[in-house]
């Protein structure tokens, strides 16, 4: 516990102590929206509150019907609403945390016809113009603001967060990309803060001293016209002069295009921020952004650069992160990868918040560990990350198991994963599940390759089927020229690959290899911010500076057969992070393509009834996967029917560990 003093210390606030310096930042679940979804939150947020966390910040909640996210989604704005918060707040604060209503008014960034925003100006990532607040409106709504923190209050909650960052209706008045009005409301600089400043001003006049103001404040908002850091400080010393407790820090709009918090982002990268804020503040302020490791946390709070941190997905994929660390089992805290896959995809997509390596997050009351009826022995085929989610899941419920794999190394596809310049927290994972595994008394045997036989003959109960995929097999011409390499003999076997790449498809196997090829990924906090054009010295509006220029050490070609974005089916929220980051490499991209062959010219392929021939001295397949199901077929040929079939050996996803981990989850609890 002396490793984390700093992180595990109390934050007195006068009025009342915050018991660790750990946040759990906002994340919208989808849970705020669902049937019966108050009960569900509840048991959510309770479960985090029992891991230690030492207060939570909720999901964004409307201060009125023109500022949801979308329709029907949720607000706080009339007492009959109370009632509902009142089940959340009670189960925190009878797991003895505390928990925070986040106040936020979409403004442009709403996803409705009758958004609002300071002026009539449409957001590049909404369908939908806003109508410009008129000036009575803007004071309703500073009431309305006002309003949802009394309401929140009076529902339990220890208090609020208004969100002030993120590109949302405050942040929106703030600058002047977004406000162009000329009344009292915008302008000067004076001007264009007066709406948060008010707001937070009538919240402290309306509840009083010994309620928690945080205000979420937009350190670097990387757009274009965004604010200087002279205007923030201005902001944040009128912030705390009207009443603020707390400052919370926020990086980016949702419409920047610098990446902010996917994997490939350093972790702790923009403390340097929060550092500076602290030097100019009297209130406690909080770091935020890729904060997820003890160690990372630690350090911020040790050197300094921040007297909080906040973790929002970390809490996801680990509930007990805090009591873990508590307790001395840092080792067995299931790391969150910063994937986006399972959060903020499907938050995107109107689907249920979970988490990749965590897939009972958010459904705590449907996920339950129940004892067997009967103790069996199983065996699971294959340590990839389906094998490895059903093993520990059927030994944790009691049942005895033996996984095997054919490779000397658990891990299956995730070994690749983690070779990809930007995707080394799979690591973190692994490490995540060989702890488990040996804490729950799974017998792993590595480098044995299983046979019908051994299943037939052994003692086992039933078994489970989790051998993954193999790389599809194409039909061209000189498809076995010596040219032609698979995403295994570069990724695995380390084959050499010449300076001039042809890559036969566009999927995120294909953009993993060109990543990996590149090597050209940012491997410090200065090759990060300089790639991406981050201004680290805080001297530059918006937190822009020119990015540096990249010299690629390869001249790499991706082909896709249809017409259209490359890499479509990549991540809603970072497959633009993939796309620019292979452009910034100078990266070419050829669609709607037919291969003819290949043979020592290199890559012939035809585009719009055109032929081509391209000069290269590998071609790299990476056109897909399919089921590796030959142990699966052996078996029922052998009428042995007590196997499961789990993962990619079920069916093949384009390399998905969501849907991998999840189905053995499942399994696991079933059998």
């Amino acid at each position: 516990m002396q490793q984390y003093k700093h992180l595990l210390e109390p934050l007195d606030l006068k009025f009342t102590t915050i018991k660790n310096r750990v946040l759990m930042g906002s994340m919208h679940t989808g849970l705020e929206e669902a049937k019966d979804g108050f009960t569900k939150l509840a048991a959510f947020y309770k479960e985090r509150a029992n891991g230690g966390v030492g207060i939570i910040v909720t999901g964004g909640v409307s201060p009125n019907r023109l500022g949801v996210l979308y329709p029907g989604a949720i607000k706080l704005t009339n007492k009959k609403e109370v009632d509902k918060h009142k089940i959340i707040t009670s189960s925190v604060h009878d797991a003895d945390s505390k928990i925070v209503l986040q106040i936020l008014h979409a403004g442009r960034y709403a996803f409705h016809p009758f958004l609002v925003a300071p002026s009539r100006i449409k957001a590049p990532i909404n369908k939908f113009t806003p109508f410009k607040l008129p000036s009575f409106m803007v004071n309703s709504t500073i009431k309305d603001y006002i309003r949802c923190a009394t309401l929140a209050k009076e529902a339990g909650y220890d208090g609020v967060e208004v969100m002030g960052s993120e590109g949302y209706l405050i942040n929106q008045f703030i600058t002047t990309k977004t406000n162009h009005r000329q009344d009292k409301w915008g302008g000067s600089y004076e001007n264009r803060i007066r709406f948060p400043v008010e707001i937070v001003r009538g919240i402290r006049h309306a509840v009083g001293e010994n309620f928690i103001i945080i205000y979420r404040l937009s350190l670097l908002d990387l757009v274009k016209d965004g604010s200087s850091w002279d205007e923030i400080v201005i902001l944040a010393k009128a912030i705390e002069n009207a009443g603020a407790t707390i400052i919370n820090s926020g990086i980016g709009w949702h419409e920047a295009k610098i990446p902010t918090i996917a994997t490939m982002v350093p972790r702790g990268v923009f403390a340097f921020t929060t550092k500076a804020l602290k030097e100019v503040v009297n209130i406690p302020v909080i770091a935020t952004n890729r904060i997820n490791t003890p160690e990372i946390a630690e350090s911020i709070l040790a050197n300094q650069n921040a007297d909080m941190v906040s973790m929002a997905r970390p809490m996801l994929a680990d509930p007990h992160f805090v009591l873990k660390v508590i307790s001395q089992r840092v080792d067995e805290i299931n790391t969150c990868i910063g994937c986006n896959q399972a959060c903020l995809d499907h938050v995107f997509e109107n689907k249920l918040t979970s988490c990749l390596v965590n897939p009972v997050a958010c459904r705590e009351t449907e996920i339950v560990y129940i004892n067997p009826r009967k103790i069996k022995k199983i065996a699971v085929i294959g340590a990839g990350p389906a094998g490895l989610s059903c093993s520990v899941t059927l030994a944790k419920r009691g049942h005895i198991v033996t996984l095997f794999d054919k490779e000397p190394h658990i891990g299956g596809q995730f070994n690749l994963a983690k070779l990809i310049p930007g995707k080394e927290e799979f690591y973190e994972t692994l490490r995540y599940f060989k702890v488990q595994l040996d804490k729950h008394n799974v017998k792993v045997v590595l480098s044995t390759n299983i046979t019908t036989s051994d299943i037939i003959n052994g003692e086992f109960d039933e078994v489970v089927i989790s051998t993954g995929i193999i790389p599809r097999e194409l039909q061209i011409e000189g498809i076995n020229h010596s040219k032609v390499l698979g995403y295994l003999d570069v990724l695995k076997a380390k084959k050499p690959v010449g300076k001039k790449v042809a890559i036969i498809g566009a999927g995120g196997i294909g953009f993993d290899v060109a990543e990996y090829l590149l090597h050209n990924k940012a491997t410090s906090d200065k090759d990060f911010t300089q790639e991406w054009g981050i201004d680290t010295t805080l001297s530059h509006r918006g937190g822009l500076v020119p990015p540096r220029q990249l010299n690629p050490i390869r001249q790499i070609h991706m082909f896709q057969r249809t017409e259209g974005k490359v890499g479509k089916k990549l991540g809603k929220t970072t497959g633009w992070i993939h796309r620019e980051s292979l452009r910034k490499n100078q990266v070419e991209f050829h669609t709607g393509i037919s291969y003819d062959k290949i043979d020592d010219n290199g890559l012939h392929y035809t585009k719009n009834n055109t032929p081509h021939t391209l000069d290269v001295d590998n071609i790299i397949i990476c056109a897909g996967q399919e089921s590796h199901t030959y142990l699966a077929t052996q078996l029922k040929n052998h009428n042995y029917h007590k196997i499961h079939i789990i993962g990619g050996a079920l069916m093949a996803r384009e390399l998905d560990a969501q849907f991998a981990i999840d189905n053995g989850m499942k399994l696991g609890l079933l059998m």
